[in-house]
């Protein structure tokens, strides 16, 4: 019991971070100081969903019979997506982590952590977006030091040999902003599950609903490691090697860059009425608009009625429409960099493997008074 409440204390106390917005203060999450946050229980039950269940568990074992197991080899990178019936049936290889990335947008009032505790994919980890990221920005969740990147991966169990699937407790959201996380440091044995935690429920498949020592533990770990990174102190051991990639991020002097140069067609994933200017924007000091010649496609445009990624020729139609080139470059960018992200997934699968996203996006842009910025009006 000792060892379990102090396990339970540690987590705490190291995802308890603070977090700094553009306003310059200092804001920290109130729901991880939660009691609750994560219950340990050694003999972690499953938890049934819906009674199709029987049904989707026939079809996967049938699946499971017909496929082989998994292997770094098993999977092409050329699709970011795997289907809830292949994770079935490949859930317990050892050489497959699988991780609840979930993050939500401040209004809406979700704790992504506490939801991982009520149910989370079994053997599922958890990676915390937010604690995830540059300590020494003023901007949300902006990308984290490779170091940093590498002390938190490997803290968490995950090798370079190992191939990993991410979800989301919104279908297809947050998660593609680790996906992308993954491939900036050189990893590109990474997928997105199609429809997330919702469409494995609907599903049937089960869920747990607690987190295992072990979770505690690797959570625990990385926290502490993120944390020793930006103190300069020492951690270890390092089990994942990371290999930036910087052709897949932009900054904002690249994005200054491309307007006279326009050597990349830039896409902006927020809502229409956000990029016309015609409302304001979530976060206080940010100014509303897009970036001059900057194109608009909402994320949700990317996504079908399950959250699950659109097929490739209707991917394909939706940038098509908004006259934008699949054979010319193109930079994403949205609010914070996550959901910009999304139309990177989408782009990916239409055979555009590097597609930068601007890192900072409009929270970073809208926030500088010199930036340039276009409304419809």
């Amino acid at each position: 019991m000792a060892s379990t409440l102090l396990s339970r204390t540690l987590l705490v106390n190291r995802f308890a971070h603070s977090i700094s917005f553009p306003s310059g203060k200092t804001q920290i999450l109130p729901s991880v100081f939660s009691k609750k946050l994560f219950q340990f229980r050694p003999n972690s039950a499953s938890v049934a969903y819906n009674p199709t269940r029987r049904f989707s568990s026939f079809m996967a074992s049938s699946v499971a019979g017909a496929k082989a197991h998994f292997s770094s080899k098993s999977l092409s990178t050329d699709d970011p997506i795997v289907s809830p019936d292949w994770l079935h049936s490949n859930l317990k290889e050892p050489d497959l982590k699988v991780l609840d990335a979930s993050w939500y947008m401040p209004d809406e009032q979700r704790n992504p952590i506490q939801e991982y505790q009520v149910a989370h994919i079994p053997g599922a980890l958890f990676f915390d977006v937010d604690g995830v990221s540059d300590r020494t920005s003023k901007l949300p969740h902006m990308l984290p030091s490779e170091e940093a990147f590498a002390a938190v991966v490997s803290a968490l169990g995950i090798s370079n040999k190992d191939g990993v699937v991410v979800y989301d407790g919104k279908g297809l959201f947050s998660a593609a902003r680790v996906w992308w996380m993954f491939r900036v440091f050189g990893h590109d044995r990474i997928w997105v599950l199609d429809g997330g935690l919702p469409k494995w429920r609907t599903l049937g498949y089960d869920v747990e609903s607690s987190a295992s020592g072990d979770a505690i533990l690797k959570a625990t770990a990385a926290s502490e490691a993120i944390e020793k990174i930006y103190q300069g102190q020492a951690v270890g051991p390092i089990t994942f090697q990371t290999k930036f990639q910087p052709h897949l991020v932009w900054d904002l002097e690249k994005v200054q860059e491309n307007i006279t140069e326009r050597t990349h067609q830039l896409i902006d994933a927020r809502s229409k009425a956000r990029f016309d200017g015609a409302v304001l924007e979530p976060r206080k000091g940010i100014r509303s608009g897009h970036v001059p010649g900057s194109k608009c496609i909402p994320f949700p445009q990317m996504l079908d009625s399950s959250q699950s990624l659109l097929p490739a020729d209707q991917l394909k139609k939706r940038f098509e429409q908004e006259g934008i080139s699949l054979e010319n470059p193109i930079v994403t960018s949205c609010g914070t960099g996550v959901t910009a992200c999304i139309l990177a997934l989408g782009l990916h699968r239409l055979g555009k493997h590097d597609v930068p996203v601007y890192d900072g996006s409009w929270t970073e842009w809208g926030a500088h008074s010199d930036t340039p910025v276009d409304t419809a009006s």
